[in-house]
């Protein structure tokens, strides 16, 4: 068949109407604000992806033969999707700029000047009509083959059977040529990034301190990531300016990727550095999960170092250097083994030690941290001797116990903030709060966790293309517009584009500060003395205090 009788074959009314209607829901509100280029390319491929699944629909329904509609009925539909078409793209358009000054209002920005209609339909369109194209000769590809199959089979018979071959060779195409060569390219240059000596990060030259000429972990080995972890550990002075009661060199300990060949050999090589610089004669000993590259909030960490006066141990052990989603999808077992290698190494150690001489056991996690702590804890295991608490944050949406507190939540308590039980094992809070509630008191195990409302990782759901989320109904998170709307599978790419822009916002999305998880730490920890003022007071002190990395 001709690229022409290809092209003629791909047009449907219904399907632009379709089209048309994904791209004005495209720019509804969202959680995260978009430039236009982001927005347009979001709108074009929600058109393309609507158009194309009109398509797919009417092929299944000209293979099995049905009827359809054509004379003067099908003019007229043709005009009446075409004026339809123009009216939703118009009034999309106009709409624009106060749908995304309502997602920017939620978190606090400022409103835009302008949404760039013209622009965001023009690109858009160039992106859609690209897509259209692409569709149309893979069309042309699969017509080709069936004319092949033809010769040999059945017609219909052929007909599936060209689907499933030029599927087939199309994905080859992407997953070999394409995506290996990214991977490759991302491999190297995260490499590269992990192995950088940056020059105003400074080997520690206290003998117990992890990376120095004395440690087990050598300093080259350690990753840039962990070397920063390691370099800017809030000082004695510091912590001093907060805390009036005598102050420790707070412990960190940290083993990189490149330290040790296999999990279980870096786990075994942070508990002997540990055992080494006097980690488990602390009060307070966390064992850290980072995030896909190997970086440590320093926004959990120093507040931590703070309202413990440096009497605390950390251990964290890196699992990889490429970003949290390349990592999920590259080697997506390595977090988890590598998390919980590190966890039973220190924990089996732990229970060795007298009760009343050992220090206080928590877990934490930040995002795909969260996630690889959740998934190796084994809370019924450890029921004889169990840790003290956990405390995660920014937990993915399919993080094992974020998940299994969303789900199972108390009648009445929203998804974004809920309540879990008898609120003595579980609390979950956000920038605005929560800990405090209709709760009885804490139990002997204590776990918190830190979720914004506005975080489209912890808020994605595959299903929210088929339903709306539960996040979604009244009351809504303070940063969430109520001008936001559920749309079927537009919604869900909103998300999907959201996560990869949760970083940008400060206190919003993804992007957690280090004054949000004081009132957290101190749930956990309880702290001695510790007040409502006390936590005023820190957290002032890191309003003004400046991220280390």
């Amino acid at each position: 068949m001709k690229i022409w009788e290809t092209a003629k074959a791909g047009w449907s009314a219904f399907a632009l109407v379709l089209a048309v209607s994904f791209f004005g829901a495209a720019l509804t509100p969202s959680l995260m604000p978009r430039d236009p280029l982001v927005q347009a390319a979001l709108c074009g491929f929600a058109a393309a992806l609507g158009y194309e699944t009109v398509l797919l629909f009417r092929a299944v329904w000209r293979y099995l033969e049905l009827p359809e509609i054509d004379g003067r009925p099908a003019a007229w539909w043709n005009w009446a999707a075409l004026t339809s078409s123009l009216t939703i793209i118009a009034y999309s358009l106009t709409k624009a700029a106060s749908w995304q000054d309502a997602t920017r209002a939620a978190i606090g920005m400022m409103p835009l000047e302008s949404a760039a209609p013209v622009y965001i339909f023009l690109a858009g369109s160039i992106i859609a009509l690209g897509l259209w194209l692409l569709f149309r000769l893979a069309g042309v590809l699969r017509q080709f083959v069936a004319l092949q199959l033809e010769r040999m089979i059945p017609r219909r018979l052929g007909v599936v059977l060209s689907v499933a071959i030029v599927g087939w060779l199309l994905w080859a195409l992407v997953d070999g040529a394409l995506v290996r060569t990214l991977f490759k390219a991302a491999d190297a240059s995260f490499l590269a990034a992990d192995i950088l000596m940056e020059p105003d990060v400074v080997q520690p030259e206290d003998p117990l301190k992890t990376g120095s000429s004395a440690s087990l972990v050598k300093w080259t080995e350690i990753g840039r990531r962990g070397r920063q972890f390691i370099a800017t550990a809030p000082t004695v002075k510091e912590i001093s300016e907060f805390q009036k009661r005598p102050v420790q060199d707070p412990i960190r300990v940290y083993v990189g990727r490149r330290s040790a060949d296999t999990a279980e050999d870096r786990a075994e090589l942070a508990l002997e550095e540990m055992i080494r610089v006097g980690g488990f004669e602390r009060s307070v000993l966390v064992v850290m999960v980072p995030v896909g590259t190997g970086w440590m909030d320093p926004g959990a960490q120093d507040t931590l170092d703070f309202i413990l006066a440096g009497d605390v141990a950390t251990v964290a052990v890196q699992y990889s250097y490429l970003s949290s989603m390349l990592a999920l999808v590259a080697h997506p077992d390595d977090g988890v083994d590598q998390a919980r290698a590190l966890f039973n190494a220190i924990y089996d150690h732990w229970t060795t030690l007298p009760k009343d001489q050992r220090p206080r056991f928590y877990v934490h996690g930040l995002s795909q941290g969260a996630f690889n702590s959740q998934a190796t804890l084994p809370l019924l295991d450890m029921l004889r001797d169990p840790i003290h608490g956990a405390f995660w944050a920014g937990s993915p949406f399919f993080s094992r116990y974020w998940a299994e507190v969303r789900d199972q939540r108390n009648p009445g308590s929203p998804a974004w903030r809920p309540d879990y039980g008898n609120g003595s094992l579980i609390r979950v809070m956000n920038q605005y709060g929560g800990l405090e509630g209709d709760f009885l008191p804490w139990g002997p195990i204590r776990a918190v966790f830190l979720n914004y409302g506005s975080d489209p990782i912890v808020n994605f759901t595959f299903d929210s293309a088929i339903r709306a989320p539960a996040w979604l109904a009244e009351p809504r998170a303070p940063d969430v517009s109520d001008k936001l709307s559920w749309f079927p599978i537009v919604t869900m790419l909103q998300l999907v584009l959201d996560s990869m822009f949760a970083l940008d916002i400060e206190r919003f999305g993804h992007y957690y500060v280090a004054p949000d998880y004081i009132d957290g730490w101190a749930a956990v920890l309880e702290p001695e003395g510790w007040s409502q003022d006390r936590a005023a007071e820190l957290k002032e002190i890191f309003s003004r205090r400046p991220a280390p990395f």
